[in-house]
This record gives C-alpha cells, sequence and structure tokens, in this order.
C-alpha cells in the first residue's frame, strides 16, 4: 500500500513537474491566441500606416498633412509595439516559421520607415503646391495688370493717325504672350521629367521674348501721354517674370511630384512585401492546434 501511495506521489509530482515546465495547455492556448491578436493588430496597422501617409502626401492643405502625419507617427508607433510583444511570443512557442516571417517582416518594416521618412520630408516642402499657388495668385495678378495698363492703349486718342491697327496688333501679341507663360506653368508644375521642362521653359523664354518686343514696338508707336501705360505694363511685366522665376524654382525641386511617385511606386511594394510576411505569420498561426510546442 505504501509503495503504492509513493508510486502515485511520483507520478503526479512528474505531471506537475511537466507542466510546470512546459507552461501548460492553459498558458499555450493563451500565447497562441494572443499571437494571433497581435498578428491581425499589426495588419491592422499597417493598413492604417499605409492610409495616412498617402493622405500626407496628397494632402492640399498644411493642417491636413499635419494630421495624417501624426496618424501615420502612432500608427508606426504601434506596429513597433506589437511587433516586439509578437516576437516575445514566438520565442516562448518556439514557433519557427512564424519567427522567420516576423524577422522578415521587421526588416523590412525598417525599410519602410526610411523611405516613409524621405517621403514625408520632401512632402512637407510642398514646392509644386507652392508654384501652384503663385501662378493662380501672383503670376495672374501681375498677368492682368499687363492687360490692364495697355487697356488704355488701344483707343483712337492714344494711337497716332495710320497706327490704330498696328498698336492693337502689339497690344494683343503682349496679352496673348503673357498668357501663353501661364497655360504653360502648370504642365510645367505636375512635369516629372526633367527634360519634359527645359521643352516647356524654351517655349516660355520664346514667349517672353515677344512679348518684350512687342512692349518696345508699343513704347515706339503710341503717343507720348499713352506711353507711361506702355511703361506701367513693362514694369507688371517685370513683376510676372519674377514671380514666374520663382514658380519654375519650385516646380524644379518637385517635391510633391517625387513623393507621390515614391509612394506609387517603391512604397507600395514594400508595404505589400511587408504585408505578405504578416500574411504569412497569421496562416501559421491558424493552423497551429495546442499541444507540444517543439
Amino acid at each position: 500500500m505504501k509503495s503504492r501511495a509513493i508510486r502515485i506521489f511520483s507520478l503526479a509530482s512528474a505531471i506537475a513537474l511537466a507542466v510546470g515546465c512546459s507552461g501548460g495547455p492553459r498558458p499555450a492556448i493563451e500565447q497562441l491566441l494572443e499571437s494571433r491578436r497581435l498578428t491581425a493588430e499589426l495588419l491592422l496597422q499597417l493598413t492604417k500606416l499605409t492610409e495616412a501617409g498617402n493622405r500626407a502626401v496628397m494632402a492640399d492643405t498644411d493642417d491636413a498633412a499635419g494630421v495624417a502625419v501624426r496618424e501615420s507617427e502612432a500608427a508606426r508607433a504601434a506596429i513597433e509595439r506589437d511587433t516586439t510583444a509578437l516576437s516575445t511570443r514566438l520565442a516562448q512557442l518556439e514557433y519557427g516559421p512564424e519567427k522567420t516571417a516576423l524577422s522578415e517582416f521587421q526588416k523590412l518594416f525598417a525599410d519602410l520607415g526610411g523611405l516613409d521618412r524621405e517621403i514625408l520630408d520632401l512632402a512637407a516642402l510642398d514646392t509644386n503646391l507652392k508654384a501652384q499657388r503663385l501662378s493662380f495668385g501672383q503670376a495672374f495678378a501681375s498677368a492682368d495688370a499687363v492687360r490692364d495698363a495697355l487697356a488704355g492703349v488701344r483707343g483712337r486718342s492714344s494711337v497716332p493717325p495710320g497706327d490704330e491697327w498696328h498698336v492693337r496688333a502689339l497690344v494683343a501679341e503682349t496679352i496673348s504672350g503673357i498668357r501663353e507663360i501661364q497655360a504653360l506653368q502648370a504642365p510645367h508644375i505636375a512635369e516629372a521629367d526633367d527634360a519634359a521642362m527645359t521643352k516647356l521653359e524654351a517655349r516660355m523664354n520664346k514667349a517672353e521674348t515677344a512679348v518684350r518686343e512687342a512692349l518696345k514696338a508699343l513704347a515706339a508707336a503710341a503717343r507720348p501721354e499713352s506711353r507711361q501705360n506702355v511703361a506701367t505694363a513693362s514694369a507688371q511685366l517685370d513683376v510676372f517674370m519674377s514671380t514666374h522665376a520663382e514658380i519654375l524654382k519650385l516646380s524644379r525641386r518637385n517635391s510633391n511630384v517625387r513623393s507621390l511617385a515614391l509612394v506609387l511606386g517603391r512604397r507600395r511594394t514594400l508595404a505589400a512585401a511587408c504585408e505578405e510576411r504578416l500574411r504569412t505569420a497569421q496562416d501559421a498561426l491558424a493552423k497551429r492546434a495546442v499541444g507540444p510546442t517543439r
């Protein structure tokens, strides 16, 4: 009887020791379920990170961009926190394939973080949007000022006899040249290729030359009392061309276009690779049954 009791006690002790060493079925279940939850949460936060990054690049106001950047940073922090927690649990469970997938995800996610910093730094410069605002704002106002100044040069009283149609033609040439430059600003701002921008600038320079020659001819053809109008138009043209030069400078930096190209290209590829590694881990965890961890 005593021998039987000793055997039962020894068996119970061995079971208790085994349960204590392995963590027992209940802790293993909890670790597995928590690993599944963390993987699903990582996929959700990765989606949030991608969407917030896209909105930060495409935002048309600083406030909207700021909100998107903060959401992106919050998602990134959540991913880093959950990755650490998942890595700990997978190490305890000794799940090899899941650990490998998570390790690959971490390396890809680090690359994604570096690319995101580059993209957000470019987007923050907003050079294309700033160029667009100048084109539709100051440049447009200066171009209209040239037109308004020349309005007083078209009348019969402002033109020597016989030169009326010649003067009107010069005024029209001046205004159409400025409008051509304005029209070419928009495609220049949207253009990503340097060679294409150079071609647009060549057309703009040709139009500017024609405008200045027309104004010079107007100054000689108009009556003396109308030459002040021509001088005012020339001064406003200088203002317009100064603003135009700033537009081209901002457009050439192309921060918005470049950041959008990165988002639609390299970033999309990296984000997809990150998601693929997480789904690999998720699928492997879904097939796990509670049992021995080795």
